[in-house]
């Protein structure tokens, strides 16, 4: 679909049903219809992507108003309280959040992060990042957290770009929250690494949170049913200053986290 020349953002979060079928739909096209993804909760009868967890936490959604109020991004939000109405964290299947939980700080996990193709690569993505920074400081978040992905499950092809996120970016130890099903991140030695070559392979919005501050757990995570190979992004907010927030004004594109 070709870019529309004039869109005209608005974030806000998801008030009602509709909204959040509008994110779910949006999903659908990115996570099913280009990653390949599938699952329980994949609708293709209504073109929907979907989970038991949508209904408790907060989907906040950037809005094209000049395209009939078409959502063309989402972050899904979760607090510590929306978590437990759910049962857990969204990323608690994939990895051990013990650390997390233990820090006594407070946690927003970021989950089913997408953006339309058709406004990737423009100012889309520094009015969602903006909103989320917004609310951050609204919510007075300390710890972020989420998983976000490599699209595919062969582990070989991605090998450096796992082996420099482990090498480069691991979490401190009091943060470092580790894979259930163990896919060692450690496959290259460091010196080994062509960190260039390396760093092009890692998708967008991994390298966005990394520029932020952020870090990564121990171990990543093949979810062959969503076709992706899984880190899980941990970033400490007293680390976002005003270079590193730069960020937000430099844009980057969506992918699932």
């Amino acid at each position: 679909m070709p870019a529309y020349h004039d869109p005209q953002f608005q974030t806000r979060l998801a008030r009602d049903a509709a909204d959040v079928t509008a994110a779910q739909a949006l999903r659908y096209r990115v996570f099913v219809q280009e990653m390949g993804s599938d699952g329980a909760g994949v609708d293709h009868a209504r073109g929907l992507e979907t989970d038991p967890f949508d209904a408790h936490f907060d989907h906040l959604l950037l809005i094209d108003t000049a395209r009939d109020d078409r959502v063309v991004g989402v972050y899904r939000l979760a607090t510590l309280a929306q978590a437990q109405a759910a049962g857990r964290f969204y990323s608690d299947a994939e990895y051990d959040l013990a650390p997390l939980l233990a820090s006594g700080r407070s946690l927003l996990e970021l989950g089913r992060s997408c953006l339309d193709p058709a406004y990737r690569g423009g100012a889309g993505m520094f009015h969602l990042w903006s909103a989320l920074a917004d609310h951050i400081a609204r919510a007075r978040i300390e710890i972020l957290f989420g998983t976000a992905s490599f699209p595919g499950t062969d582990v070989a092809r991605i090998a450096p770009a796992l082996s420099l996120l482990h090498h480069a970016h691991l979490a401190p130890p009091e943060l470092r929250v580790r894979a259930r099903a163990f896919q060692s991140m450690d496959l290259i030695a460091p010196d080994a690494i062509d960190r260039r070559a390396a760093m092009l392979t890692v998708p967008a919005l991994i390298k966005a949170y990394l520029r932020l501050g952020g870090v990564v757990g121990e171990g990543a995570f093949v979810d062959h049913a969503f076709n992706t190979i899984d880190v899980c992004l941990i970033m400490d907010t007293a680390r976002l200053n005003a270079r590193q927030a730069s960020i937000y004004a430099r844009g980057s594109d969506g992918a699932r986290a």
